[in-house]
C-alpha cells in the first residue's frame, strides 16, 4: 500500500492506495505542538480501526504547507512504518510545466491538485480548493499550471467577524432560507456563504475569459460540497483530489 499525506493549515488529510485505488481516507485537525510519537500512535489506532497492518504500507509520499509538521511526519513515517516519505516540490518531477515566477513558491498541495485535475479531468480547467484559504489554480489544455489566486477561506471569514465585533456570533456555515436574512444569524450566513459564491463565480468567470469556454471548473477540500450544493458553476466535486494527485506523482516519480 502507499500511503498518502497531506498536510494543510487546518486538516491533515491521509489516504491509502493499493494497487493504484484509494481505499481508507481520513481527515484530522492539523496541531502545531502535536509530538510525532503522538501522531504515530494516532496512526496506527486509524490502521486499527480499519484492520490494516502496518507491514503492509510500503511507501508513502507527502505534500505539505506546514514545515513544522513535515519533518515530523517524516519522523513518524520512520519510526512506526519504516518507510521514507517521498516529498514534494516544485523542483521534482510532476509531469506538468509551471508556468509560473517562482516555481519554488508555489504550495505543493496547488501542484498536487494541478497534476489530478489535468490526469484525470483534462485541461484547460480551474480547480477551486476550499481550505485555510480558498486558492483558484489554473492548469493549461496541455496541462501546463498557469498559476492562480488566493482568497481568504470562508472559515477565515466567520472567524474574523466573530472576533472583530462586539455583538456578532460564530454561526454554522449552512444556507440561510433567503438571501434577505430577517435575522442576525440568517444576515451572516447570507453575506458569508452566498456572498462567497459570489466571489467563486466571479473568479471562475474571470478565468473562464482566460482559459475559454470550454474550462472546466472542479472543487476539492473540506467545504466543496457545500459550496457546488449552492452553485451551477462547480461541474465536478472531487473531495480528495489532492490523495489522487499523490498517488500520480508518486508513481510517475517511480518511473523515473
Amino acid at each position: 500500500m502507499l500511503l498518502c499525506i497531506d498536510i494543510g493549515n487546518t486538516n491533515i488529510t491521509l489516504g491509502l492506495f493499493k494497487e493504484g485505488s484509494l481505499g481508507p481516507r481520513w481527515r484530522l485537525a492539523t496541531n502545531y505542538e502535536r509530538m510525532p510519537d503522538e501522531f504515530g500512535i494516532q496512526l496506527l489506532g486509524l490502521f486499527s480501526h480499519h484492520e490494516i497492518n502496518i507491514d503492509q504500507v510500503k511507501a508513502g509520499i507527502i505534500a505539505s504547507v506546514v514545515p513544522p509538521l513535515t519533518e515530523k511526519w517524516i519522523q513518524v513515517c520512520r519510526s512506526y512504518l519504516n518507510i521514507d516519505l517521498l516529498s514534494v516540490d516544485g523542483a521534482m518531477n510532476t509531469g506538468i510545466e509551471l508556468k509560473v515566477d517562482e516555481p519554488t513558491e508555489v504550495g505543493a498541495d496547488r501542484i498536487v491538485d494541478a497534476v489530478a485535475a489535468f490526469q484525470l479531468y483534462g485541461g484547460p480547467a480551474c480547480i477551486v480548493d476550499f481550505g485555510t484559504a480558498t486558492t483558484f489554480d489554473a492548469v493549461a489544455a496541455n496541462g501546463d499550471y498557469l498559476g492562480g489566486a488566493i482568497a481568504p477561506g470562508i472559515g477565515i471569514s466567520r472567524d474574523a467577524l466573530a472576533q472583530k465585533t462586539a455583538k456578532l456570533p460564530k454561526v454554522d456555515l449552512k444556507p440561510p432560507p433567503s438571501p434577505i436574512g430577517t435575522n442576525t444569524i440568517h444576515a451572516m450566513q447570507s453575506g458569508l456563504l452566498l456572498g462567497y459564491i459570489g466571489l467563486v463565480e466571479g473568479m471562475v468567470a474571470r478565468f473562464r475569459a482566460e482559459l475559454g469556454p470550454e474550462m472546466k471548473v472542479i472543487a476539492t477540500g473540506g467545504l466543496a460540497e457545500l459550496i457546488a450544493d449552492e452553485t451551477e458553476i462547480i461541474q465536478i466535486v472531487a473531495p480528495w483530489l489532492t490523495l489522487d494527485g499523490l498517488n500520480i506523482i508518486f508513481q510517475q516519480n517511480q518511473k523515473g
